[in-house]
C-alpha cells in the first residue's frame, strides 16, 4: 500500500501543476440524467486527485451542442472539460452546420466508461419480452412512441436500428436529456425508451419501469438475468453508449495528461467502481490518443446507421 501511494505522488504533483486552479466539468445535459450522475460521482474524486475544487456545470440543450460550444470556446488552460456521450460524435452527421468542429476544436482526454442501454417500457404496455414488444409494434404500426435524450443521441439511433432490424414502425419523441425523457415515460406519455442504468435503475428496481433487454453484446453484471436484445429475438443487434472527457483545443499536453491521470485515479476508487458496476457501466480510462481513435470509429459506425435509417441532416 505504501509503495502504491508513493507511485501516485508524481502523478498528483503533475496534476496539480498541469491544470488551472479549479476545474469546471461541463455536462451538456440536464441534472438528474446519467451523464450528470456520473459527473457528480467523479467530481469529488477528481477534486481530491487534483488537489483543487471541481464544479459540475450543467449546460443542457440542442442535443449537447450548447454545452459543447461552451467548452470549445473556453480558455484552453486545463480549467474546463466536457463530460460527453456518443451524441458528440454523431451530431456532425445530423446537423448541417455546428458552431464548432467536433474533431478540430477539442482535445480528447479519456474514454471514462462504456455501458449498454436497457430497453424499458411503461408497465401498462402489454409486452414483457422483446418478441412481445416487436409483435405488438407490428400489430399497431406507428402507434407506439419511444422517448430519447435527443435527436441523434445513442438511444434515438439505437431504437431506429432496432426498428429497422425488426421491421417495425415506431414514433420518436426527442427530449432535452434522459431525465425529462424518463419522466414522461414514467407518466405514460410515451411507451418505451432505450435508457442507461444510471438514469433508470431505481425505477426498474421499484417496478415503475419494465426492463425487456440490454443492448450490449453480452449481459450486464447489473442485471445478469436480463437477456440481450440479440438473445431476445433480434440477432446481431448491439449498441453501447459511453462517457468521455474532452478539453478545448490548444489545452497544454501537460494539462491533458494531468486530467487523464486524475480520472484513472478516480476510477480506482471503490465508490466510483461500485457506482459504475451497480449501474451497468464498465470503467475504461483510455489514453487520449486511444480515445481519439474511438471517436473516429464512432463517427463511422453511426454514419452507417443514419444512412440505413434514412435520417437527414437538419438545421439548428
Amino acid at each position: 500500500m505504501l509503495a502504491a501511494a508513493l507511485l501516485l505522488l508524481p502523478a498528483l504533483a503533475h496534476a496539480q501543476a498541469g491544470v488551472a486552479k479549479g476545474l469546471r466539468l461541463v455536462v451538456p445535459y440536464p441534472a438528474g440524467g446519467g451523464t450528470d450522475a456520473l459527473a457528480r460521482t467523479l467530481a469529488p474524486e477528481l477534486a481530491e486527485a487534483l488537489g483543487q475544487p471541481v464544479i459540475v456545470d450543467n449546460r443542457p440543450g440542442a442535443n449537447g451542442i450548447i454545452g459543447s460550444e461552451a467548452v470549445a470556446r473556453a480558455r484552453p488552460d486545463g480549467g474546463t472539460v466536457l463530460m460527453t456521450i456518443a451524441s458528440h460524435a454523431i451530431n456532425p452527421l445530423l446537423y448541417q452546420k455546428l458552431p464548432y468542429d467536433t474533431e478540430a476544436d477539442f482535445a480528447p482526454v479519456t474514454l471514462v466508461a462504456e455501458y449498454p442501454f436497457v430497453l424499458v417500457v411503461h408497465p401498462a404496455l402489454p409486452a414483457r419480452t422483446v418478441k412481445e414488444f416487436i409483435a405488438l409494434a407490428r400489430r399497431r404500426p406507428g402507434e407506439i412512441a419511444y422517448a430519447s435524450s435527443g435527436n441523434g443521441s445513442g438511444p434515438h439511433l439505437g431504437m431506429e436500428l432496432l426498428a429497422s432490424m425488426a421491421g417495425v414502425n415506431l414514433i420518436h419523441v426527442p427530449y432535452k436529456g434522459a431525465a425529462p425523457a424518463t419522466a414522461d415515460l414514467l407518466g405514460g406519455q410515451v411507451q418505451a425508451m432505450l435508457n442507461n442504468f444510471l438514469a433508470s435503475a431505481s425505477q426498474i428496481r421499484s417496478g415503475r419501469l419494465r426492463p425487456l433487454a440490454v443492448t450490449g453484446g453480452r449481459r450486464s453484471a447489473a442485471m445478469p438475468d436480463l437477456p440481450t436484445v440479440a438473445e431476445a429475438g433480434v440477432p446481431g443487434f448491439e449498441v453501447n453508449g459511453w462517457y468521455g472527457l474532452l478539453a478545448p483545443r490548444g489545452t497544454p499536453t501537460g494539462a491533458v495528461g494531468a486530467l487523464h491521470e486524475a480520472v484513472l485515479r478516480a476510477l480506482r476508487r471503490p465508490a466510483v467502481a461500485e457506482r459504475l458496476a451497480t449501474d451497468g457501466a464498465i470503467a475504461v480510462g483510455s489514453a487520449p490518443a486511444v480515445f481519439a481513435q474511438t471517436l473516429r470509429a464512432e463517427r463511422e459506425k453511426w454514419a452507417r446507421v443514419i444512412e440505413r435509417a434514412r435520417i437527414r441532416p437538419e438545421s439548428l
